[in-house]
């Protein structure tokens, strides 16, 4: 059982929240497209969300929340041309490298620089126009205490019918161990990187009620445990990854992080 340690130099955490777009344009400066891979599971996870009644007669419109250099739209689009993707970042670098893939088409991706904490989406999207969300590996990228100014942000132009498809860092991952041993944990399961990134470690009780107090339904949670062994180095890692559905409800939640707990 993974056990949490005692809040490490917690004054940091608001410096980490007002430069977290300067720490990720930093990242994608450096490491270019080069750092993540193509991430091809959403058609295998959430297949059945993306097809329409046959593949070319599809016009559902996605919104990639937190897009980085591309790797999960461009797999997407080309196993289902027919989508239409908004895809936003907070990263002017991110967005520069999207817009210059091979890849890339104006007719079926429009992508733009946005930070969804402060800017508001529906200035960029129609308001109730997209038919899912994706959140992969984003959430975790921002304090607890901003999550719920996110989803708030989202349900402006999601449609009342709408999905939203998570994919984040779990609790007890291999990667949120290492970094507790080096005493970075500014929040309780929130932790800074060497390179000022920051990433958060979710259970599904936090999940649940996140989603719950910002009006959304909660379809399936899951956490997922893979063990990887790299032999040259000694090394066995626990990689946990949570995995969830939520599909819009009625309820309009309070505007407030407190429902969390988060302090």
């Amino acid at each position: 059982m993974f056990i949490l340690a005692r809040r490490h130099y917690d004054s940091s955490e608001e410096h980490y929240q007002k430069n977290a777009r300067k720490y990720w344009d930093n990242f994608y400066g450096r490491h270019k497209n080069k750092f993540f891979k193509d991430r091809h599971y959403l058609v295998k996870d959430w297949g059945s969300y993306f097809a329409g009644d046959s593949l070319f007669q599809n016009d559902k419109v996605v919104l990639e929340v937190g897009c980085g250099a591309g790797n999960t739209i461009f797999p997407l689009l080309a196993s289902y041309p027919n989508l239409y993707v908004h895809a936003c970042d907070f990263s002017p670098h991110a967005i520069d490298l999207v817009k210059s893939h091979p890849d890339f088409k104006e007719d079926s991706l429009n992508a733009f620089v946005c930070d969804v904490i402060h800017d508001d989406l529906s200035e960029k999207i129609d308001s109730s126009s997209i038919d899912i969300v994706t959140l992969i590996f984003t959430m975790s990228a921002v304090s607890p205490k901003e999550m719920p100014l996110i989803l708030r942000n989202i349900k402006r132009v999601l449609k009342p019918t709408g999905y939203v498809l998570l994919r984040d860092y779990a609790i007890g991952d291999f990667a949120q161990v290492k970094l507790q041993d080096r005493k970075q944990m500014i929040n309780e399961n929130f932790y800074v990187r060497g390179d000022g990134t920051c990433s958060f470690y979710f259970s599904e009780s936090f999940l649940s009620t996140l989603f719950s107090n910002a009006g959304f339904n909660a379809i399936d949670i899951n956490v997922y445990c893979k063990r990887i062994e790299n032999r040259s180095r000694l090394i066995t890692m626990d990689r946990r990854w949570i995995r969830a559905t939520f599909k819009s409800s009625t309820f309009v939640a309070p505007d407030s992080a407190s429902l969390l707990g988060v302090r």
